[in-house]
């Protein structure tokens, strides 16, 4: 036998009855109808003088005395048998009957009674159940297959009860033909013949097998329920001959006009053909089989109701096929249960895939259409999209204007789109009387079965789109709140124009519970947008925003922040000023995403800043940014607070001289610059990599790297954002970069669009920084330079020769601030080095006084009393200067000290 249930039933299971729960023998359970019907004499069905033990069947004279009872009875299965040949029923064109996978057949056996009780039909299935053929089994009574005698006295009473309801299940031993018991859910109804008469339709299910994990099938569980079973009984020529009540209510026809006539008869406009072609499938191979079909009943409201029908082939007393019978079950709730449960997985799937909240609502838009709507809006608060959650909580807003929503999502079984009143991204004004508005302040639903097109408030505010509106057809709405949190994200529109039929509840529940779902990855979106608004904000805050070379170097900028599913990175950048007209230029990128790495990255920006303007070598530094990282990760790890996280960073650290046209640069972990000269060859220099910073890697001291640049050379520092991806190697990205960056003739602000648009990908998943930087060079007219004998005569010579020069640049009004600076730091050089002194002034920008020696000590302002004779030159340095300090060189330091100049003119 053919067990359990598939196709048809999509995989779901109806609910069990209560039955496997009993434990007496017989159970009695009225059965769903309770109007008087004739009669089915009880000393025949269960009166133990007629009940056969083994030893009897087992006997020739029982058999031969069965023979004679089944002739007897040859007559009340004639009508059932013609002596044409049955015809296949063509079913090409009916393909809502749906064949159900062998599994999926129930099995229910079954046996037709005469209104004596006596068996006139018997079932593949009941043989199978209790051992007994056909021949055994049509003519006799079916005492036959009761318990012992002594349990039959007890089951005497609810013959009676069987006839005054006209029907009976429970639950009931009954005996196998090899002797032992078996526990079954047993089901008695009357079917109704033609001039009246009556059958008996006997359904039994083993309850035993319940428990092996077998699929029960909607029969097989509409029998374990009680649930009404519509039963049709057809001859070999598919012409129906008996029927029960339950069948007229299902389909709206009464009974009358059933006898006699084929399905397609009666049903031209169902799945009849399809229905006959299977019970022909039947009559012919013997097999049980079970399709789906759909009707629909006078109380459904026009509404379709989906059937189960299993069929039964039946057997006379020879065990020929006599006919053949089908059960049916509404599983409409089953049906819609599945649809719901699909459409509910389905969404799982298809909402949230990003986290784009305006992506989110065109999918859960994409998805209602067309399994719950024709047309389907998604509206949310004007501030949802940009990562900013609504002002007002659930029913704190009474009194208020309702907020502003913008169009998230919009998808319509229309092909016209353009034609609709509705576009995706506009803005949308609600009316303060409607019923958007309600669903807005209170979170409450609103289902509008027929929608009034002509006298609602939204309607008078916008005429214009209400006649588009009543245009498309649209006739049924609903309005559901997008709630998260005890705030309402925005409203789902939902609206039916080519399905005629209304929503109705359930419609509405099952949208419910959808908005409910993705409302949830709304949520979802809505703060992972904040927390990235939140993380570039504060990056971009972080980041300089303005970067200027002075006279050292032309530089342009990029930075574009990874994608949604990525977050904002650790990615800085920096043009820092230093003494002398140099430029320090700074590219760094911060392990990990989100406003962890952006405040990082905002912390190590400002510790390269202070050490850069200690003037310290670019190895040096970062051997000193290695140290901060380090110490950073030391105080998170003590932290009782909270977990961890180990701080890594890359960076790549250069210096350009404008006056000696020098380049040095190091790096931890970065990748290396590219360097474009002025004819346009791209070099990667090749310089030690380094260890990236904080990760206690560093047993390689950083080394520096300095080149000669001509005038003119481009100078590129970029994170790996920009060179590095999953689909290719990073040789590749080089390359790339490679290309774009040797164009000629683009500003560098066109050179940096050039190149961030020659990415693989305009959403990164990585942030990507760009710095490009072209040098300049300082004229010989505005550097000029001597030296001087280490002695005192020094201090005037170099007094002379400061004001000489400041004449020839027109800068006299510097001279009595120059004169004293000089001599200041001429002097400490004399007094504290050995070697030759260094005179150099520097117009660009600012005026640029220094003074070198060959003593590497660093000069330390004094604070002295009022009565010390010593300690103030420094003093009155840093009181006439614009900002002084000193710097290492290589045979010694470089001190310094800056005028501002009245013009930025230069002499020439």
């Amino acid at each position: 036998m053919d067990a359990g249930l598939g196709a048809a039933r999509r995989g779901q299971d109806l609910p069990r009855g209560a039955d496997e729960c009993g434990t007496t023998a017989f159970e009695s359970v009225p059965a769903w109808r309770a109007s008087a019907r004739p009669s089915l004499r009880a000393t025949i069905l269960m009166n133990p003088s007629f009940l056969l033990d083994d030893e009897v069947i087992a006997s020739d004279n029982s058999i031969i005395n069965g023979q004679s009872r089944r002739r007897l009875h040859t007559d009340a299965a004639a009508h059932l048998r013609t002596d044409g040949k049955s015809r296949m029923t063509n079913t090409d064109h009916t393909p809502l009957a749906e064949p159900v996978s062998p599994r999926e057949i129930p099995d229910a056996a079954i046996a037709m009674l005469d209104a004596e009780g006596t068996v006139v039909g018997w079932t593949h299935a009941a043989r199978q159940l209790v051992g007994y053929t056909a021949r055994e089994v049509v003519g006799r009574f079916a005492a036959h297959v009761l318990p012992p005698p002594e349990e039959a006295l007890r089951a005497a009473s609810y013959a009676e009860q069987c006839r005054a309801q006209g029907g009976w299940s429970g639950t009931v031993a009954v005996r196998h033909r090899v002797g032992h018991t078996l526990k079954v859910t047993l089901r008695l109804s009357l079917l109704w013949g033609q001039d009246a008469s009556t059958q008996w339709l006997v359904s039994v299910t083993d309850i035993g097998t319940l428990s092996s994990g077998t699929t029960n099938g909607p029969v097989r569980e509409s029998l374990l329920a009680r649930a009404p079973i519509g039963i049709v009984v057809h001859d070999l020529q598919l012409r129906c001959r008996l029927v029960d009540d339950v069948m007229e209510h299902h389909v709206g026809v009464p009974r009358d006009r059933w006898f006699g006539h084929h399905l397609k008869d009666l049903f031209p406009g169902f799945e009849a053909e399809a229905l006959e072609a299977v019970m022909q499938q039947v009559l012919e191979s013997g097999a049980t089989k079970v399709h789906e079909y759909r009707a629909w009943p006078p109380t459904s409201r026009g509404r379709a109701h989906v059937f189960s029908a299993s069929f039964f082939c039946l057997q006379d007393a020879d065990g020929e096929t006599m006919g053949v019978c089908s059960m049916s079950v509404d599983v409409t709730g089953n049906r819609r249960a599945r649809e719901r449960l699909a459409i509910l997985s389905e969404a799982s799937m298809r909402i949230g895939s990003t986290l784009d909240v305006m992506q989110s609502g065109q999918e859960l838009a994409n998805l209602a259409v067309p399994l719950l709507a024709d047309h389907a809006f998604i509206d949310l608060v004007e501030s949802v999209p940009f990562g900013v959650e609504p002002s007002g909580q659930i029913g704190t807003t009474s009194g208020r204007r309702p907020p502003l929503l913008r169009r998230a999502g919009l998808a319509t079984i229309d092909p016209d789109v353009a034609e609709l009143p509705w576009v995706r991204e506009e803005v949308i004004h609600v009316h303060p009387a409607s019923s958007f508005a309600t669903a807005l302040r209170t979170g409450r639903s609103y289902l509008e079965p027929v929608l009034d097109t002509h006298a609602s408030p939204w309607v008078d505010h916008d005429p214009v789109r209400a006649q588009k509106v009543r245009d498309t057809g649209v006739h049924s709405l609903m309005v559901v709140p997008i709630r998260a949190r005890r705030y309402v994200l925005g409203l789902a529109l939902f609206f039916r124009s080519e399905e005629q039929t209304p929503f109705q509840e359930d419609d509405l529940l099952l949208a419910e519970e959808l908005v409910t779902r993705a409302a949830l990855c709304l949520d979802n979106a809505l703060r992972y947008a904040h927390e990235r608004t939140t993380a570039l904000t504060l990056q971009r805050d972080l980041l300089p925003h303005h970067v200027r070379g002075g006279a050292a170097v032309e530089v342009a900028t990029r930075y574009v922040p990874a994608d949604m599913d990525h977050g904002v990175g650790g990615d800085w950048f920096d043009v820092i000023k230093l003494s002398g007209a140099r430029v320090a230029l700074v590219v760094g990128d911060v392990v990990g995403h989100g406003i962890n790495a952006a405040a990082t990255m905002g912390r190590l920006r400002t510790a390269v800043r202070t050490l850069a303007d200690m003037e310290l070598p670019p190895h040096e530094l970062l051997t000193h940014l290695d140290d901060t990282v380090r110490r950073l990760n030391e105080e998170d790890a003590d932290a009782p607070d909270q977990d961890p996280a180990v701080v890594g960073a890359t960076c790549v650290y250069a210096v350009y001289d404008p006056v000696t046209r020098r380049c040095t640069m190091a790096r931890a972990g970065h990748p290396p610059p590219a360097i474009i000269d002025p004819q346009g060859h791209v070099i990667f220099p090749d310089m030690p990599a380094g260890a990236p910073l904080g990760l206690g890697l560093g047993l390689v001291p950083f080394e520096s790297v300095e080149l000669e640049l001509p005038e003119g050379t481009l100078l590129a520092l970029y994170t790996d954002g920009l060179v590095e991806s999953r689909d290719d190697d990073i040789d590749v990205g080089l390359d790339r970069l490679g290309v774009a960056l040797a164009r000629t003739g683009p500003s560098l602000e066109d050179l940096c669009s050039q190149v961030i648009e020659a990415l693989p990908s305009q959403a990164p998943a990585d942030d990507v920084t760009l710095l490009l930087a072209r040098t300049q060079g300082l004229e010989p007219a505005q550097v000029a330079s001597w030296e001087l004998p280490n002695e005192p005569a020094a201090v005037r010579i170099a007094r002379q020769a400061a004001v000489h020069q400041l004449s020839e640049w027109g800068l006299e009004y510097l001279v009595s601030t120059v004169e004293l600076i000089v001599s200041e730091l001429v002097t400490n050089a004399i007094r504290y080095s050995g070697g030759p002194i260094f005179l150099q002034l520097i117009q660009h920008q600012v005026l640029t006084c220094e003074v070198s020696d060959s003593n590497t000590s660093h000069p330390r302002p004094r604070y002295p009393h009022s009565i010390d004779e010593n300690g103030r030159g420094l003093f009155l340095v840093a009181q006439l200067s614009r900002r002084w300090g000193s710097r290492s060189a290589t045979n010694g330091k470089v001190v310094w000290a800056e005028q501002d100049l009245r013009s930025k003119a230069v002499a020439v």
